[in-house]
């Protein structure tokens, strides 16, 4: 069970994992000045707030890996995802944390 304002445990990520990633893709390729040709969702943790915080571990080719941490609103409030911050120069083994 996942107590309100902690992260979820880790977990491998979904097909609705990826779906995220892609949705925010653009948002970082504009913040980190480049383009990714592999954006690969690994695997995240969730964060129940006023919506959901989904913190996510993504390949980006060769042993480069980022960590997003992307806001998810609540389903009324009719928000698009949105990029609320990244970690560049991640490895496969760095732990997802809160950031």
């Amino acid at each position: 069970m996942m107590k309100c304002g902690g992260t979820s445990d880790s977990k491998a990520a979904t097909e609705e994992t990826q779906q995220i990633v892609q949705e925010v893709k653009a948002q970082v390729e504009e913040k980190e000045g480049r383009n990714f040709e592999v954006f690969q969702a690994i695997e995240f943790k969730t964060q129940v707030v006023a919506g959901i915080n989904y913190f996510v571990k993504v390949h980006i080719g060769n042993d480069e890996f980022l960590h997003l941490r992307v806001f998810k609103s609540l389903p009324h409030e009719n928000k698009p995802l949105a990029l609320a911050s990244y970690q560049s120069k991640k490895t496969k083994h760095d732990d997802l944390t809160y950031f």
